[in-house]
């Protein structure tokens, strides 16, 4: 899938004549490595019109739009240094006027689908149906029509229903109903299922699961209240379909063994980019001749800003902090940080110096108010290269270890001595919990750029520090979504189907669990692959070589306040009976505040909760 892109041209050129006064037989060229429409009405044209309809599966990764359309307006991620009122306050500029959001969107999928349809209707005429490609072809040109028509209906509901591909220019449309376009996408998967095949020489080709995989997602779409209004004869055929389709990718598309297989990534196209669980995933790599105008920029968009702090600066290794999505409150509480895994192999807690002659120093003020560290020599450095610099402190409101002293942003008082360290805490002593007003020093209501920053896109294989261009594949379906689809499919089937939910819940949450031995207090995340990547040969992180911004340490056991241990924390996770998900610890305050009072109800909230557990960042809101 990793090929140099082809560029192919949709339309003749016009042919221009050259008039010139100087001579009859003025030198006339003729242009004869243009293609035309033509060239897709051979099987290499229509090859090479397959692997540039691939492209388009990039584009939801290239751009703010990203960001702005697929992660905005939802409760895990609002306002960070980059704000958006008109999706995260529903502010006046959220409105249908093209912009730099709508229009690459309605582009973009409208121009796969002219592509899918160019397919649709040449393969079967211009390809050989005895070719060993042929029904690939074919169930490519279905997957991508239905997948980018779904898309577009996510985002403005009814869209024109163009099933032809143009011979001429067109400009007027007719909006088809939400139903009408669930109807066409649904039998543009089928076909798709019918045709792809089970398994792919190349990683990122489409296979029968990807179909499967999205055919589960529009089924249950279309059966949730969203569209009640007109869904109620589609309801309990969607759910069965939800059901055999999710049952299937999550069989032939087995989970990770661990968490942070899916993230720990630390080179272009190495083993990370080929785990069982990615159903399908956009193509990026390090080759330069792939990247086009935007590359996959999503690495941008989650950091916390890191750079303007003394100590550290901007490396490869820690990213560009665009700084678009912070994680809000209910991000942090949804997990329970204690065993769940998933927090700490999803967030970047640690940040490591590497510009020891910045890094702060021991003040006299402080030394003589006696709250630094005992033996401390005033004028030295709190830090140096290759030790954490920066601390985020994920705690719960009631811990009474730590105090904010002075007046610099992130000098904080542990247990009454100085941290060394630049410390940003959630809460301090005696403030009261809450998920709008303000606490600690960090987040909306301290440092809007300071928060718990996602770490799932981060990428350590760029080539200079300032590359918007990420060399990471994509998810855009793993099997762990399906499981996850299958569980709302049966709760939507009423109580007698609850038990059979869990199953599949547990299916995660075991997973998400600690294993015995297993070290608590590590990081990883894609940062790490600055220790592989080229352009930080003898420069650390990519800054210089006293040290990197990706830390392999994290805040675990700080932020738990509990002693070290190794024990399993899988028993902890699994959900024993429906009542361990009605008094659930974690979940009850969030059906409190939504006033979750049925049972019903409480299994939906805990689902939705538990898609924030395992599917946090990934445009799956």
């Amino acid at each position: 899938m990793k090929n140099s892109i082809y560029l192919i041209a949709l339309f003749a050129a016009s042919t221009v004549g050259l008039a010139t006064s100087c001579s009859s037989d003025f030198l006339d060229e003729t242009l004869t490595t243009q293609y035309s429409t033509d060239h897709f009405k051979t099987p290499s044209g229509l090859d090479e019109l397959s692997i540039g309809t691939y492209q388009k599966l990039k584009f939801q990764f290239n751009y703010t739009w990203g960001i702005k359309a697929f992660n905005w307006g939802v409760d895990e991620f609002t306002d960070a240094n980059n704000s958006g009122p008109e999706y995260n306050n529903y502010g006046e500029t959220l409105n249908s006027t093209n912009t730099e959001v709508n229009s690459p969107i309605w582009d973009n999928y409208f121009s796969g689908i002219e592509s899918a349809n160019t397919m649709i209707a040449n393969i079967p005429q211009y390809y050989g149906k005895s070719d060993s490609k042929y029904n690939t072809r074919l169930g490519e040109g279905y997957f991508f029509r239905g997948f980018y028509y779904y898309r577009l209906v996510q985002q403005y509901g009814g869209v024109p229903l163009k099933l032809q591909p143009s011979t001429g220019v067109e400009t007027s449309f007719t909006r088809a109903s939400e139903e009408a376009c669930f109807a066409q996408i649904i039998s543009d998967l089928e076909q798709a299922y019918n045709l792809l095949p089970t398994k792919v020489e190349s990683t990122g080709k489409l296979t029968k699961w990807a179909a499967a995989h999205f055919l589960a997602a529009v089924h249950l779409a279309r059966a949730s209240e969203l569209y009640s209004s007109w869904n109620k004869n589609y309801l309990s055929s969607d759910l069965d379909a939800v059901i055999k389709y999710g049952k299937e990718v999550v069989a032939a598309c087995p989970l990770c063994p661990n968490y942070v297989d899916l993230w720990n990534y630390s080179k272009a196209n190495d083993v990370n980019e080929k785990v069982s669980e990615v159903v399908l995933a956009a193509q990026f790599s390090d080759d330069q001749n792939t990247w086009g105008r935007y590359g996959n920029q999503m690495h941008l968009y989650y950091p916390s800003v890191y750079q303007d702090m003394s100590g550290t600066k901007r490396d490869i290794s820690g990213d560009r902090e665009f700084c678009y999505a912070r994680s809000t409150n209910y991000t942090m509480d949804v997990f329970d940080r204690v065993n769940d895994s998933r927090f700490w192999k999803s967030f970047i807690t640690c940040y490591g110096c590497n510009d020891s002659p910045g890094a702060p120093v021991w003040g006299a003020t402080a030394i003589t108010a006696g709250v630094c560290p005992s033996g401390v020599v005033a004028n030295t450095k709190r830090f140096k290269g290759g030790q954490v610099a920066t601390k985020y402190i994920v705690n719960n409101a009631g811990d009474s270890r730590y105090v904010k002293y002075g007046t610099a942003e992130a000098d904080v008082l542990k247990n009454g001595v100085l941290d060394a360290t630049h410390t940003f805490v959630r809460y301090f002593k005696d403030e009261k919990n809450s998920w709008l007003d303000a606490h600690g020093n960090e987040g909306y209501y301290g440092a809007q750029k300071r928060f718990v920053a996602l770490s799932k896109y981060r990428d350590g294989y760029r080539i200079a520090i300032a590359s918007q261009f990420g060399t990471r594949d994509a998810i855009i379906a793993r099997s762990a979504e399906d499981a996850l689809m299958i569980a709302e499919a049966y709760v939507r089937q009423g109580e007698s189907h609850y038990d059979d939910a869990l199953t599949y819940i547990n299916m995660l949450r075991d997973r998400a669990g600690y294993s015995s031995g297993e070290d608590r207090e590590v990081n990883v995340d894609g940062g790490q692959a600055y220790m592989n990547n080229p352009y930080s040969k003898d420069k650390g992180g990519g800054y210089s070589a006293d040290g990197a911004i990706f830390s392999s340490e994290n805040t675990y056991y700080e932020s738990n306040n509990i002693s070290a241990t190794t024990e399993s924390t899988k028993s902890s996770m699994h959900l024993n009976s429906v009542n361990d998900v009605y008094s659930s610890i974690v979940d009850s305050p969030i059906y409190q505040t939504l006033g979750c009072t049925t049972n019903a109800q409480k299994m939906l909230c805990f689902l939705l909760d538990e898609r924030t557990r395992e599917l946090c960042g990934e445009s799956l809101r």
